[in-house]
Order: structure tokens, then sequence, then C-alpha cells
């Protein structure tokens, strides 16, 4: 059986409908998916991402642990609440999940993972945890709620549902929190706008949910979710990256940290081994068709292939990310096979859209 989020039975309610994803019964939408995707890039939108799972780093070695695990250097952190975007890799430099990790200090901090990586995140922690003797635990955060709040005016809205806010997150800086009462509340998101996701206890979920719709906030399912990230070029674990794709090679070199020489992380020769041997782009069709995941693009350079691809509501057109043979550049014209025929489409950069604009 599906697991359920503490605002379940608020969706159920409200008429979404509900799907199973990775493992959790979910709202794909509440009726249009395009009026919810459309809400979020010119006013605001909510999703639930409880399904998402908090953890707690604590003690002494955990600053120590975390720059071995990931690819990204926690020792940048230097603010309380400042938060770094990474990836996990195993020993051959596949990526195991992306994360955020949130600094609250030198032996504090809350990484948020996917849900459909979760369990295995936990194990892989846990087992690298106990090999590097460090002074560290991890919790699990199963008694938390997150509620995702995005569009231009989310910031706004949510001041006015949740009295008390403004004065502590008035003043963050994107990929910033503060914790302000029961609240977690992050600058941060998945949709290209802005807003905040906020952390909470689960038993205060639907009351805020509540407080949140009478402010004017859309309640949005993972249906829009889907189409506006890959609008802003933001890539999705089993898709964009894998187990078997190196960071390097998903377009994610950004957040590979290798400026201090003597830090060691997990996957870290692997990728100095490996390199750079594709590159991730943004791809708009040009003919008629609808582009998805796996299908072959064939370049001067050999073959790529898409790995998420969707109807774009703000370009009304259909977008892709492709990873791609080197040597290919934006403005070229390349050809994606689609059902035995092959069609058009221009290689862009991502972002296709952000802050309610289309950028190509």
């Amino acid at each position: 059986m599906a697991q359920q989020t503490p605002l379940h039975a608020t969706h159920v309610a409200a008429g979404a409908r509900m799907v199973d994803f990775a493992g959790w019964d979910m709202p794909v939408n509440y009726g249009s998916q395009i009026e919810e995707h459309k809400a979020v890039r010119t006013d605001a939108g909510m999703f639930d991402v409880s399904h998402m799972l908090g953890l707690d780093l604590q003690g002494s070695g955990a600053k120590a642990f975390l720059r071995g695990l990931i690819a990204n250097d926690v020792a940048k952190l230097q603010e309380a609440g400042k938060a770094l975007y990474s990836c996990m890799l195993n020993p051959e430099g596949g990526v195991i999940d992306d994360l955020i990790v949130y600094f609250l200090s030198d032996t504090e901090y809350r990484i948020v993972v996917n849900a459909g990586t979760a369990d295995k995140d936990v194990a892989w922690m846990q087992e690298r945890l106990a090999a590097s003797g460090l002074e560290a635990t991890l919790t699990v955060r199963r008694d938390l709620a997150m509620i995702a709040v995005q569009g231009p005016n989310a910031r706004a809205k949510t001041w006015a549902a949740l009295p008390g806010t403004e004065a502590a997150s008035a003043g963050l800086k994107p990929f910033q929190a503060a914790i302000v009462g029961e609240y977690f509340i992050a600058r941060t998101g998945y949709t290209g706008e802005d807003g905040f996701e906020l952390t909470l206890p689960a038993g205060e979920a639907a009351a805020t949910w509540a407080a949140l719709t009478a402010a004017g906030v859309a309640p949005c399912g993972l249906g829009a979710r889907d189409t506006l990230r890959l609008e802003a070029g933001m890539a999705l674990y089993g898709n964009d990256m894998d187990e078997t794709v190196s960071p390097l090679d998903a377009g994610l070199a950004w957040t590979v940290d290798f400026k201090d020489e003597t830090r060691d992380f997990v996957g870290k020769a692997a990728l100095q081994a490996q390199g750079t041997r594709q590159q991730t782009l943004g791809l708009i069709l040009e003919d008629k068709g609808v582009l998805r995941s796996h299908q072959p693009v064939h370049t001067a350079q050999g073959v790529g292939e898409t790995t998420s691809g969707t109807f774009s509501p703000t370009l009304q057109k259909s977008i892709a990310l492709a990873r791609l043979p080197l040597g290919v550049a934006a403005g070229d014209q390349v050809e994606v096979e689609i059902r035995g025929k092959r069609l058009k489409a221009r290689v862009v950069k991502a972002p296709f859209a952000r802050h309610g604009k289309a950028l190509v």
C-alpha cells in the first residue's frame, strides 16, 4: 500500500487526482494542470512535498563527515541557515541522489533527500558514518511535513497566511533558511520562481495548508511541478541522472567542488579519471510531436538521448533536456527519433523559462 503524507486527507477532500509516486499516494493535479502551472509562474501555488525526507545530522564529526560524503563542499557554508545543493556519489562517480544540505552550525545540519531514494540514502549514509569513526548521529525526521510555496507572490502570501513569520524571513537570500517558531522557512524551490519551502510539524500541516489556501495560494500537484522544473532546467533524479550517470555528464558540474585538493569525497577519483564525457543541453522541438525521456537524438557528433521531456505551457512548445555528445552547441539543429520518425529540434541552453518569462 502506498504511503500517505500528513496532507493526504486534505488532497482527497479537495478532489485531487491521486497517483502513486515513488511509493507515495500523491496529487498529480486538482483540475487543470495548465492552470496550476500558470498560477506558479504568475502568482503563487503550493505543493505538498512531505514525501521527501528530512534528516538531521548532529555531532562534532558532522562537518568532516559531509565533506567526505558529498561532491560539493559544506566548508563553504559559514552562515547559519545557508544551504548547499549537491550530489551524493557512489565510488564509480554515479549519482546515488541529489540533495540539499542546510548549515545550522559546524555540529548540526539539516539534509533533505528525494522520496524515491530515501531508504537507500539513509542506509548509505549510516554505512559511511559507521565506517568513518566520526562522532555524529543521523536522525530520520518523518515527524515533519514540507510545503513548497512558489511564485512571484509566494512570499507575500505566506506572510499573510502565517502572521509573525515575515520579520525573520523577509531578509533571507536565495538558498538560505531561518527557524521561526515551529517553522523551518527556506528560500528554496524547484520551479524557477521565488518562494519558500516550509518544514513544520506534521500535525500542523493541514491547518497551514488551509491558511495558505485562504491567503490565495493555489494548491498544485506533481504534474505542474514537473513542467515547472523542466522549464527551469532543473534535473530530476531517475530521469536526468542516476547511479550510472556522473554529475559531470548530467549538467551538474557546478555542484562538484575540487578546489580543496586535500579534501577527498566518495567518487572523486572516478570523476577525475573520467572527466566530462557528455553534456546536458536543452531541446525545443520544431516539428509537431511530444518530447519524452529516452528518445534518441541524432547530431553531427553522434547520437545522444533525451532525459526529460514535456509540453511547455510557457513556451507553447515541446521541450526536453538531453545528454548529447561533446561538440554539440546551442543553436545547432538536431533530429529526435520519435516512434520511428526523425523530427527537427533546436539545441538551446537551459533554463527555458524562469521568473514568469520565456528565456529561449
